[in-house]
């Protein structure tokens, strides 16, 4: 019986170039497809700061729209110039799309006398530097001389600037049924 001993073959250089190729290649497409990942994340710390920070710009909102309801009471057109955007529009509830000057306007002239006055259901959403918030108007009072007790959906559309919170759009829905 012959046994032939071989010789453990040595790979040669063009075989080291390939899998030391290959390594990299692998690598370098896992660096790209992993390192995004690893920078998004965020850190607890900064997690809790960004929850911390929509909490308080929830709650500015909330007194934002508990502000308007308690201005259009007193007829405090201050309010609207301080909180309304300049380039603000509305739609009134008998459809009239109104500027923030119409609305300062009306607000400094109304001859309605509320007696009550009040937001409610008061929704936000938050899509980074723009809110949505939507509510219930309860209202009661005298225009003009005659009475009233009426409901309305509103929705403001807030954005955040160097001025902090301003309303950009408005729109106040009578439900049905309910008086002018």
């Amino acid at each position: 019986m012959i046994t032939w001993a071989l010789a453990p073959q040595r790979p040669d250089k063009d075989q080291i170039m390939i899998g030391a190729m290959k390594k990299i290649t692998v690598f370098t497409v896992l660096s790209f497809v992993l390192l995004p990942a690893v920078r998004a994340q965020k850190s607890h710390a900064e997690l809790v700061a960004e929850a911390a920070q929509l909490e308080v710009d929830h709650q500015e909102l909330v007194n934002l729209e508990r502000e308007t309801v308690r201005a259009l009471q007193l007829n405090n057109a201050t309010f609207f110039r301080r909180v309304f955007s300049d380039d603000f529009v509305g739609t009134a509830a008998d459809g009239q799309v109104i500027s923030k000057s119409d609305l300062i306007n009306a607000v400094q002239t109304s001859q309605v006398k509320y007696s009550s006055l009040v937001a409610t259901d008061i929704q936000v959403r938050i899509y980074q530097e723009t809110a949505v918030v939507t509510c219930l108007w309860t209202s009661r009072g005298v225009s003009r001389g005659q009475a009233f007790s009426r409901q309305s959906r509103v929705v403001h559309v807030f954005v955040n600037g160097p001025r902090g919170w301003q309303a950009v759009v408005g729109q106040e829905t009578l439900l049905p049924g309910q008086g002018k």
